[in-house]
């Protein structure tokens, strides 16, 4: 990413608009082709050895914790009563695992804008 100025500030990632709202694997692969030098086989590998090691961690029943971003947690949902929408049937839901994640502090100040950028540090 290039920019328009000659300032040091490192580049910002610039979130998908509207019309891509969502950040695809793909593209993370890419930012890091761009970003680090690294060959677009390496990006693409190191972006799904990533995955999969959340993964197969969050598959162990295990929380995945991410310093600054978030936490990934395993919560365990009882057994409960439930009800089909259609016929109204009285339908058991089985007690489950479910994946809840959690944004950290630091993430969310900086989403809603209250977090300071590193520009107006210097």
């Amino acid at each position: 990413m290039a920019h328009n100025d000659d300032s040091a500030a490192p580049d910002r990632v610039f979130l998908p608009t509207l019309e891509t709202p969502t950040l695809t694997k793909a593209e993370l692969a890419e930012l890091l082709f761009d970003r680090l030098g690294l060959n677009k086989r390496e990006s693409k590998d190191m972006v799904e050895a990533f995955f999969d090691i959340v993964h197969d961690t969050l598959v162990e029943g295990r929380d995945v914790k991410l310093s600054g971003f978030g936490n990934f947690n395993i919560r365990r949902k009882a057994p409960r009563p439930g009800r089909n929408p259609r016929t109204g049937e009285s339908i058991p839901i089985k007690a489950r695992n479910v994946v809840t994640f959690h944004a950290s502090h630091k993430l969310k100040a900086t989403v809603q804008g209250d977090a300071p950028s590193a520009e107006d540090f210097e």
